[in-house]
């Protein structure tokens, strides 16, 4: 019980990252973007160093290091890359859809379809922080500070979508925070099956290095690419490698 105990705290704290929208309402434009560039900078080296620091090698250490075992582990993290890619294209093209029907509101639907993708990936995140803590509770930690670090600027982003899509301000936090709150409900779940799976859950570990790998690579590291100055640019390569270096020496403080 006790590994529950750890999976709904854990769970828990990054629900409440959902409330960090507020400050869209308080800071300048300026300065808000500056700083979500520098925690889309930093959360992309700790999602890349969490997944081949952490995930990766207990998997292997797990499962095995034969050729069938390596062949089931990356076949979970090309799965986990996948699904990731697969459920941003329907998302995208649902939002395409939306903005694109003329008798259709042009505000509330969109912002509905940010808190069912939200929540979905929300979901997904609290089934993989169960199945990192029931391998062991330094990799639930790692692998729960890693998804709260993508989290924070995620969550101003989505916080701000809402306002401009006509929320109210109370409303916007209500139903971000529901939307959060469904991390809980996938650590729950994550839990009870790994009774009924039992050792196989440990796939879960690639699966959400994909998943990671995807993020970074896919969302995060091309906005900062095309955001940024040549100036500001190594400011931001030096900040992902701190991320890429905090996993590392975590994974080595953490063995040792």
């Amino acid at each position: 019980m006790n590994i529950l105990f750890y999976i709904l705290i854990s769970t828990f704290l990054v629900s409440l990252i959902s409330f960090i929208g507020v400050l869209t309402l308080v800071l300048k434009e300026k300065i808000l973007n500056k700083i979500i560039l520098v925690l889309v900078t930093f959360s992309a080296g700790t999602l890349i160093g969490s997944s081949f620091f952490h995930l990766l090698p207990e998997a292997i250490e797990e499962i095995g290091s034969n050729e069938e075992s390596l062949l089931q582990i990356f076949s979970f993290l090309i799965i986990g890359f996948s699904s990731f890619f697969f459920l941003e294209q329907v998302i995208r093209w649902h939002h395409h859809h939306v903005i694109n029907c003329k008798d259709c509101p042009k505000t509330a639907p969109f912002s509905y379809l940010i808190l069912i993708s939200d929540g979905i990936h929300n979901l997904i995140d609290g089934f993989i922080i169960a199945a990192s803590f029931i391998v062991s509770i330094p990799v639930g930690v790692i692998t729960t500070l890693s998804i709260a670090f993508h989290e924070i600027p995620q969550e101003i982003g989505d916080f701000g979508v809402l306002i401009y899509g006509g929320f109210k301000k109370i409303k916007a936090v209500f139903f971000n925070f529901l939307s959060a709150l469904l991390a809980v409900l996938g650590g729950i779940i994550g839990f009870l099956v790994s009774e009924k799976i039992g050792s196989s859950i440990i796939f879960l570990l690639p699966f959400a290095a994909g998943n990671f790998i995807y993020i970074a690579s896919s969302d995060l590291l091309p906005e900062i690419k095309h955001s940024l100055g040549p100036k500001d640019s190594i400011i931001h390569l030096v900040i992902f490698f701190f991320g890429i270096t905090l996993m590392f020496l975590s994974k080595i403080l953490l063995n040792g």
